[in-house]
């Protein structure tokens, strides 16, 4: 008999029968409010119709057209559709299946138009798991370890992690760009960096929000030196924060942003998208691949953009989020030695009386959730910060469902 890998472990016990909107139904037969949302994946709910229907049609119509052979109606629709989206002058795009193929395309693109050898990524920022991204993911080792040597010219900088550090979020904002500033003094010269990686909120990180004063410093430091500046809007775009994308809550213009998760609506879908001059200057043959653009993930995403304007799914993330982020802050006990979060992206952190991470209570009050049938994930470096990503469609009652449920946790641990 074969069986899954050992080392895939499960965060919930639950097997399912079947999602509808934010329910999971397990083969038990019991409902479980689902706050992971594939881990920020199924943007418009389990199984919204409208994905539903336009999968279905294109299953029975084509299947997969490999896009380096054909073009297909659903990849040229969707390609469409995502420049009345994306960020002025981000007209050119590149699609792949996953987070980390999208981050993978995105370094050889900015090493190839700039003929330099390093990127500068941020402490806390996770960007995938094969070779080039792990070696650019800073959010635990648990994703580099053991398969060593890793990918050089890649270099680490401070995120402003306030919390982390102890101070207020301008003082970690000036240390971070300060050390960004040592580090082109002593570790990669700006002539030899190619591109800035950079999260709008750290995910797996732990859930911390950046603020406009560090992007709008990234953004001069990138324009001051000839620098790309990368921005993985992977678990951040298509609405989860509360805008479009993340970094447009600091006013800020990327060069290049990679998308993939909320993209589709659970369907393997991700990309990049630059300007057409910055894309013209990847060598031949350096992007493509036999899945990318699949035709029924490409009919799924259309569906997913048309879902996400007709229903105002970026304007309920933003209010729902407020309520998310409030409530959870007035049910946080001593046990939670911070809340913090941008849109539905909500995190509270476990720490000790002492102030140290605490991994072990936040495991269990996952698990208790889990329990009382709310399905929650943890983040952070050391796994002790339990996460809430509902659908974008979730409701005012929902989330006070949620809370409710977790403020029982919180009061029973």
């Amino acid at each position: 008999m074969s069986d899954l890998s050992p080392l895939l472990k499960q965060a919930t016990p639950v097997t399912v029968d079947h999602g509808e909107g934010c329910y999971i139904y397990g083969t038990d037969g019991r409902r479980y409010l689902d706050f992971t949302a594939g881990i920020g994946v199924t943007s418009t709910g389990h199984c919204h119709p409208k994905v539903v229907e336009a999968a279905r049609a294109q299953v029975g119509s084509l299947i997969h057209g490999q896009y380096t052979t054909v073009k297909h109606r659903p990849l040229l629709e969707l390609t469409e559709k995502l420049g009345a989206v994306l960020p002025e002058g981000l007209d050119s795009l590149f699609f792949a299946n996953s987070g980390s193929e999208a981050i993978e395309a995105a370094l050889r693109l900015v090493r190839q138009a700039t003929a330099r050898p390093n990127v500068i990524v941020f402490h806390g920022g996770f960007h995938g798991r094969t070779v080039a991204a792990a070696t650019m993911t800073t959010s635990g080792t648990r994703f580099s370890a053991g398969f060593s040597p890793l990918m050089g010219g890649v270099h680490v900088a401070p995120f402003p992690t306030a919390y982390r550090y102890g101070w207020s979020e301008e003082q970690a904002t000036e240390f971070a760009l300060r050390e960004l500033d040592y580090l082109f003094a002593t570790l990669t010269s700006p002539a030899e960096t190619a591109a800035f990686f950079v999260e709008p909120v750290l995910g797996e990180g732990g859930y911390i929000p950046g603020n406009t004063a560090f992007f709008q410093g990234l953004r001069e430091r990138a324009d001051q030196h000839g620098i790309l500046l990368v921005i993985d809007e992977i678990q951040t775009g298509f609405g989860r924060t509360g805008k479009f994308f993340g970094h447009q809550h600091f006013g800020v213009r990327p060069d290049v942003i990679t998308i993939a998760k909320g993209l589709a609506s659970g369907f393997p879908l991700s990309g990049i998208a630059a300007s057409a001059e910055l894309m013209a200057k990847a060598w031949p043959g350096s992007q493509g691949g036999t899945y990318g653009g699949n035709a029924v993930a490409c009919a799924a995403a259309v569906a997913t953009l048309e879902v996400i304007q007709s229903e105002g799914l970026v304007d309920n993330a933003a209010t729902r989020g407020t309520q998310l982020l409030e409530g959870v802050r007035k049910s946080a006990t001593a046990a939670v030695g911070d809340v913090r979060g941008l849109g539905l992206l909500v995190g509270s952190e476990f720490t000790t009386a002492a102030g140290e991470p605490d991994t072990a209570t936040a495991s269990a009050a996952q698990r208790l959730a889990g329990e009382k049938g709310l399905l929650l994930l943890t983040c952070g470096a050391y796994s002790n910060v339990v996460r809430m990503i509902p659908p974008l469609i979730v409701s005012e009652s929902q989330v006070d469902d949620a809370l409710g449920l977790w403020s029982e946790v919180l009061d029973e641990l």
